[in-house]
């Protein structure tokens, strides 16, 4: 099975990033995180580089779309299935590159998306 990538994980425990990693552990999903900082999320670690992340179906967007612009490359690199642009993340210029890389585009909240078994 492949995983889902929380892109924009935080240590913090109320940022939307963090609570999404706990969410999605709960559903017994294979989870991984980056994150700008080292820590551990309900026994995930985030890492701080992409080198040694693969085999990802999911990515779900924790940066808004000023931060994102240096990460495309990296996002597309990893050959994602789908990327979930969460509220605050929302990105039609990246939504193109995507779509043109053949990854599908899903603009929707991922707490939601699991709260109502539509993950």
């Amino acid at each position: 099975m492949k995983d889902t990538l929380v892109f924009g994980a935080s240590v913090k425990p109320n940022r939307y990033s963090n609570i999404a990693i706990k969410r999605l552990v709960e559903k017994g999903i294979a989870t991984k995180a980056y994150g700008l900082q080292v820590g551990v999320i309900h026994g995930v670690q985030i890492s701080t580089n992409l080198d040694n992340i693969q085999n990802i179906h999911t990515i779900t967007l924790y940066l808004n779309p000023k931060r994102q612009k240096f990460s495309y490359n990296d996002i597309i690199n990893l050959q994602p299935e789908r990327v979930i642009f969460n509220p605050g993340t929302e990105n039609p210029e990246f939504y193109g590159i995507l779509e043109e890389n053949g990854v599908d585009v899903v603009k929707a909240c991922t707490l939601v998306l699991l709260a109502t078994n539509q993950y």
